[in-house]
């Protein structure tokens, strides 16, 4: 299995996606949050998506010459119009903006509309807290889980991201999805022929199963039950009703290379702490809220796992499975 700097898997990837119709931006940005995603230990949305993504460029479900815009906006509100490319340069653009907004403001709200899978949600957040703002996001995702009381798959998974400054440490970050479990999980099990626990998914009848292939074809269910549904909820409308993109029952599935541009949307909350109790009162309660944490054997800071893996990425680079690899060297020699 080989081992890549972190700028030489940046550099495959970007040319890999630059290969399948990504212009250079979209190319440059989406690889740096890959390899990010990579690093944090977010397998899920690192690399592995090279080959997805270069397989939405060639079929049209993404626009590789995006350019996103700012189309609207009024005071510490705005929104991003990703017009149907990848993500990442709308989510960068979204957090430059929000930066600034919420400095101009003490708070900033940015949407994103016509957008497509986004990845690791902790990494822009965690852009505007290494620059002294709170941070929460949000998107909405191809559907997958029922509404409270429904069987029919009407909501995304729809991770939630937060992100909070420290005075001499990275920022607490947290990152989570909304279902029980990652629909992967199920996938591995249906190919390994085992069952799954009751409470992760239903069949197509509404009915719980152990069974991943009725899973497969029926619903993920809310972590949390009908309170983290409702949460999923909130998500898709912030994400959907606010910024007019498309509501993930709309958007075909991710795990399919033919379909639909999804249209997703993605929403960024930033706050500057000095516009309320103070930028030193923020630190200070922040410092004390972790010293309690940590005063208990056996806490661990959310994110503070993903944050050792970054610093390992960094001196030692990441692990590439062969066959990954190899699939990438193709997709970057055209």
């Amino acid at each position: 299995m080989p081992r890549l700097s972190l700028a030489e898997a940046e550099d495959l990837a970007r040319r890999a996606l630059a290969a399948a119709g990504a212009a250079p931006a979209m190319a440059a940005a989406t690889a740096r949050a890959l390899v990010a995603a990579e690093a944090l230990g977010q397998a899920g949305h690192g690399l592995s998506r090279v080959p997805q993504y270069a397989a939405f460029l060639r079929n049209g479900r993404a626009e590789g010459a995006a350019m996103p815009a700012v189309v609207a906006g009024r005071g510490g509100a705005a929104l991003v119009d990703a017009r149907h490319g990848l993500a990442y340069l709308a989510l960068d653009l979204a957090v430059a903006e929000a930066e600034r907004r919420a400095r101009e403001h003490g708070v900033a709200f940015l949407g994103i509309t016509n957008s497509h899978h986004s990845g690791a949600m902790g990494l822009p957040v965690a852009a505007l807290a290494e620059r002294g703002l709170v941070a929460l996001a949000f998107t909405n995702s191809p559907s997958a889980m029922p509404v409270p009381g429904g069987r029919r798959p009407l909501l995304g998974t729809n991770p939630i991201a937060a992100a909070f400054p420290r005075r001499a440490a990275p920022p607490l970050v947290v990152d989570l999805a909304l279902s029980e479990v990652a629909r992967g999980r199920i996938m591995v099990a249906a190919k390994e022929g085992r069952p799954i626990p009751l409470g992760w998914a239903i069949d197509a009848e509404g009915r719980p199963t152990t069974d991943p292939e009725a899973a497969l074809s029926g619903a993920m269910l809310a972590a949390g039950g009908a309170k983290g549904a409702a949460l999923a909820l909130v998500v898709e409308l912030l994400c959907s009703a606010l910024t007019g993109a498309a509501f993930g029952f709309e958007a075909d599935s991710f795990f399919v290379d033919e379909g639909n541009r999804p249209r997703l949307g993605q929403a960024i909350l930033a706050v500057d702490p000095g516009a309320l109790a103070g930028r030193e009162a923020f630190l200070d309660r922040m410092e004390a809220l972790v010293a309690a944490m940590l005063a208990e054997e056996g806490v661990r800071l959310p994110g503070s796992r993903r944050a050792a893996l970054a610093e390992a990425a960094a001196r030692e680079g990441i692990a590439v499975p062969d066959a990954l690899h190899a699939r990438l060297l193709a997709l970057a020699a055209g």
